[in-house]
């Protein structure tokens, strides 16, 4: 049974993903799928990797999104002399003038912020990328032999580009999987481009209202946990993530031909804390096959690794998972998602 206070949190949540789209959209032209992705990720508590060609405008959609949400935003661009306690901090050598004594004292990195910007993360080192993989899983990190806590709420929003590889360093898999999202963000449609040109060619300056502190950002996320999942939707998604793996008895032939190696555990969650995201964005309090099915795509196209047989006859991430929503729809004993609320108005 519903109650009021889920109602009125949803509501809540709801009209904050409205305000903080409204903000984007006076800087950002379009992209709307791609925001959608970013607050989906950022009330599920998950990090987000954008992959796009130069100059579609993804390091100022996060940094927009920093500012409407009025949250400390750093910014790391990767190069590939950056060193892991470049991004961390480092303890250094501090005197203390009146007594002589000396101590070790710890300087933080630009990660202790709640909004990191990898820009261009594959143009680091691995052992500089890594850096990022105990702040990611955890929200800490230890720095000589000590543990120190990140700020809440914490998101870290990568970008690549997916076009210019020689001299990169591409993300291993065990770091694609620290991020919920692979997010592509493609170019404008004739419309939108033209009034991209309108604006930037212009003398005009526009502002952006911050709309959620993090102590609300932190309440909306706990929010997102409380929305209940069916069995039977909770069983989609595991199907989706399950039949993504060759060696998975019942696999699909094309999984077998073009797959290697498919989605672990991870991405189970992803996509119910996906689907429970996007449908409180949406003002419901409850998880349908088409949330699942929306958050498909940025869950398993990075979690899929295909092989010489794919990569010969040009068959892509994006393509498998479509292939694999129509098996599942296809093979899947269906559940009715008994006793749900009318959509929220």
């Amino acid at each position: 049974m519903l109650q009021d206070d889920d109602v009125q949190a949803v509501q809540k949540l709801n009209e904050a993903a409205r305000l903080i789209t409204d903000q984007l959209a006076r800087v950002i032209v379009g992209q709307h799928q791609v925001i959608e992705e970013l607050l989906v990720a950022m009330f599920a508590r998950g990090h987000c990797l954008l992959v796009g060609v130069p100059g579609l405008a993804k390091t100022l959609m996060i940094r927009t999104l920093a500012e409407a949400l009025s949250l400390q935003f750093s910014r790391i661009q990767f190069t590939p002399d950056l060193m892991p306690s470049d991004i961390t901090g480092t303890e250094v050598i501090q005197e203390d003038r009146a007594t002589g004594a000396r101590e070790l004292r710890f300087l933080p990195g630009p990660i202790f912020a709640n909004v990191i910007l990898a820009d261009e993360i594959n143009r680091t080192p691995p052992k500089t990328q890594a850096a990022l993989l105990e702040a990611m899983q955890e929200h800490q990190l230890t720095v000589g032999g000590k543990r120190h806590q990140l700020s809440e709420p914490f998101f870290v929003l990568a970008t690549q580009n997916p076009i210019e590889q020689e001299g990169t360093y591409p993300l291993p898999e065990a770091q694609l999987d620290r991020f919920m999202f692979n997010t592509f963000v493609d170019y404008p449609g004739e419309d939108e481009e033209l009034e991209i040109i309108k604006r930037t060619t212009a003398d005009v300056t526009t502002e952006v209202a911050p709309t959620l502190t993090a102590d609300e950002i932190i309440q909306l996320q706990h929010i997102v946990r409380r929305v209940p999942v069916a069995d039977g939707i909770a069983r989609y998604a595991l199907a989706l993530a399950r039949n993504t793996r060759p060696n998975q008895e019942g696999a699909p032939p094309f999984i077998r031909d073009y797959v290697s190696w498919g989605a672990g555990p991870r991405a189970s969650q992803y996509l119910v804390l996906g689907g429970k995201a996007r449908a409180v964005i949406q003002g419901r309090f409850f998880v349908s096959e088409s949330d699942i099915q929306a958050v498909a795509y940025p869950v398993l196209r990075h979690r899929i690794m295909t092989n010489f047989n794919a990569e010969a006859e040009g068959v892509k991430p994006d393509e498998i998972v479509r292939r694999l929503i129509e098996h599942v729809n296809r093979n899947t004993d269906r559940m009715p998602v008994e006793g749900v609320p009318e959509v929220l108005k």
